[in-house]
């Protein structure tokens, strides 16, 4: 049911992780994220009208948000992890709310992560199966996008449709790329007639050069998803760990197989 509402929606990768024990451990002390970098790229702006830099804005201040809560080592414990070497962890934040965090080693470098989850998010149906669409409404910059996400109508699924309207934004650095995401606004397009309209965010993904082998690269993504709608706590926070771990696995078969998609209808 829910895995249809899992979904990517920004980059960032820094050096901030190291193996103990087939865990990984947080060092947010060793990350060279920190405000200064972020005020630095906050500075950076392209040529945009300053009505288009309120969503900049928004997306920059989602991926500090979903970094502080990355780097903030306390309350993490072990979710569920596969044999593929794919973990994840969740923390209880305020209000009772859970947010999950999967690592993950792809086969793939940073910059085609990149091309494929942020500058190609348009295609995104075509090799995920919860994906009904994704359509960039706003380019802001290169660096920040606002999309309308809806995803599929699959047989089963009780809950129904979601949609989401999100500000998407990016960030390169010399070790890592940051992709960054939350909810927003747009008057063009309020709630839609048949559709929950659920929030992710603020949520990142982070992507840095595999240590153990080139070409490869680390994967982790913060997944901090209201779905809204009535629908139990238990169950949201048994299905979209298993979203994550679903998408990677459509991820990992997209980066196998680059010339086959699937159709849009």
């Amino acid at each position: 049911m829910l895995p249809a509402m899992a979904k990517l929606c920004c980059g960032i990768s820094y050096p901030h992780l190291r193996s103990m024990t087939g865990t990984h451990t947080f060092h947010p002390q060793s990350s060279p994220l920190c405000g200064g970098l972020l005020e630095r790229a906050a500075g950076q702006h392209d040529c945009v009208e300053e009505t288009e830099l309120s969503y900049q804005r928004q997306g920059q201040q989602a991926l500090q948000e979903a970094l502080e809560i990355v780097r903030d080592a306390d309350g993490w414990r072990m979710e569920m992890s596969e044999g593929s070497g794919d973990a994840i962890y969740s923390k209880v934040r305020h209000g009772n709310h859970k947010v999950f965090r999967l690592e993950a080693e792809l086969e793939a470098s940073p910059e085609e992560l990149y091309d494929i989850l942020f500058v190609k998010v348009e295609e995104m149906h075509q090799w995920n199966p919860s994906i009904g669409q994704i359509k960039v409404l706003k380019h802001i910059g290169k660096e920040t996008t606002v999309t309308h996400e809806v995803s599929a109508e699959t047989v089963g699924n009780l809950i129904g449709q979601r949609d989401f309207l999100s500000v998407r934004h990016s960030l390169k650095t010399a070790e890592c790329i940051y992709l960054g995401g939350a909810p927003t606004h747009l008057e063009t397009l309020p709630p839609q007639p048949g559709f929950v309209r659920a929030e992710d965010g603020p949520t990142c993904i982070i992507i840095q050069p595999s240590a153990n082998c080139a070409g490869k690269s680390r994967f982790t993504w913060l997944l901090n998803m209201d779905v809204k709608g009535w629908i139990p706590k238990s169950l949201v926070n048994q299905a979209l760990p298993r979203a994550q771990l679903d998408f990677t696995k459509h991820l990992r078969r997209r980066l196998k197989t680059p010339c086959r998609v699937r159709t849009h209808h």
